[in-house]
Parts: structure tokens; sequence; C-alpha cells
């Protein structure tokens, strides 16, 4: 059986598919990110790598589920 855990462990071990940026980068562009992603757009599209870090990245994840908390309100829920 295929557990979710493992998978995500096996994911974090080979990386991720696509490009990933880096915290830096992460960090300049998260608010444009929650904004497209709470504006229904595709986020992903408009900033290449940046799901991939923050899938990866539990820093930048936090951030992220915070900023958009924030600024959602209910909408980010």
């Amino acid at each position: 059986m295929n557990r979710p855990d493992r998978k995500q462990a096996l994911g974090r071990l080979l990386g991720p598919a696509v490009p990933e940026i880096g915290c830096d980068e992460c960090f300049e562009e998260l608010d444009r990110y929650v904004e497209l992603e709470l504006a229904g757009a595709d986020a992903d599209a408009a900033i290449p790598g940046l799901r991939a870090h923050l899938d990866g990245c539990p820093a930048c994840r936090e951030e992220h589920e915070s900023l958009r908390a924030l600024v959602g309100g209910d909408q980010a829920l």
C-alpha cells in the first residue's frame, strides 16, 4: 500500500520535478503569488517554481499560509 506520508517523504528526497526557486526569490514573489491565488488566477504559471519551493520548504510554506490567512480571511480557508 502506498501511504501518503511515504509518498511525501520520497518526494522530498527526490526533489521537485520542475525547476524550483530559492527562499530569497520566494519571499520577493510571495505577495504577488498569494494575490494571484486569491483572485483565482493561475499563480503557478505566473511564477514558475514557487509552488515546488513551498512544497519543500517548511519556513516558506508557513509564511505562505500565514499571508494567505491574513489577506484572504475566510477565502483562505
